[in-house]
């Protein structure tokens, strides 16, 4: 599995980039609100300024709801960097621009998506990824993680080359369940990345190799 941060802060960008775990980026307008990142030049300055960080996928998000305007805005990021994948909206409008940048030869993300239908849509049009919300679908009482699991199994039988990026994860037990369901990718806030390292047997063992070697060495 590959590990994106969903995330606009680039300081968290750098510091799950020198864990060395680290193989993409996830942004939407929301997270560079967070960052009080305003106005078209400078969102993309900052895209530029995470793909200087990161030796992987940064995925960019249009903010156009038609075809015409998804289309400029996609061409636009996407030749800000070689690392950049045009995220468009799971709608009518956004699978047909799936399908003209797949055919230019341009990586998409199809993002919010909650069924299978329209990720069997998103990978027909030839996306790069799609991003089910796993946190998003749990908040009104469905399964995301099932579903996940549901596209995986489907993109396998019908040989569908677009990855699974499970997004909208929440916490560390998120991202097992994500792997067991055999996601490509999860996106992550750090702090459930981090997660990942905890366990009390290892701060007691490792608190305890330190007391023997105390006894020993003085």
């Amino acid at each position: 599995m590959k590990f994106f941060i969903d995330t606009a802060n680039l300081a968290q960008i750098r510091e799950a980039n020198e864990m060395g775990v680290l193989d993409g980026v996830t942004t939407n307008p929301s997270l560079m609100a967070r960052e009080n990142i305003r106005g078209e030049e400078a969102c993309r300055r900052h895209y530029v300024e995470i793909c200087n960080i990161v030796d992987g996928d940064v995925s960019a998000e249009v903010i156009s709801t038609d075809f015409e305007g998804m289309v400029r805005e996609g061409e636009e990021l996407a030749a800000l960097h070689p690392n950049i994948v045009v995220k468009l909206p799971c709608t009518a409008d956004g699978i047909r621009a799936v399908k003209y940048f797949s055919q230019k030869g341009i990586r998409t993300n199809c993002t919010l998506v909650f069924s299978a239908g329209q990720a069997l849509l998103a990978a027909k049009a030839g996306a790069t990824y799609v991003s089910p919300f796993v946190g998003r679908l749990d908040d009104i009482g469905e399964d995301g993680v099932e579903l996940v699991a549901h596209i995986v199994q489907m993109y396998r039988y019908y040989g569908f080359e677009t990855q699974v990026l499970a997004a909208s994860i929440r916490h560390t037990q998120h991202i097992i369940r994500c792997v067991d369901a055999g996601a490509d990718v999860a996106t992550c806030p750090l702090a459930a990345i981090k997660g990942l390292l905890k366990h009390p047997l290892t701060d007691s063992g490792l608190a305890q190799f330190l007391a023997d070697h105390a006894k020993v060495n003085g």
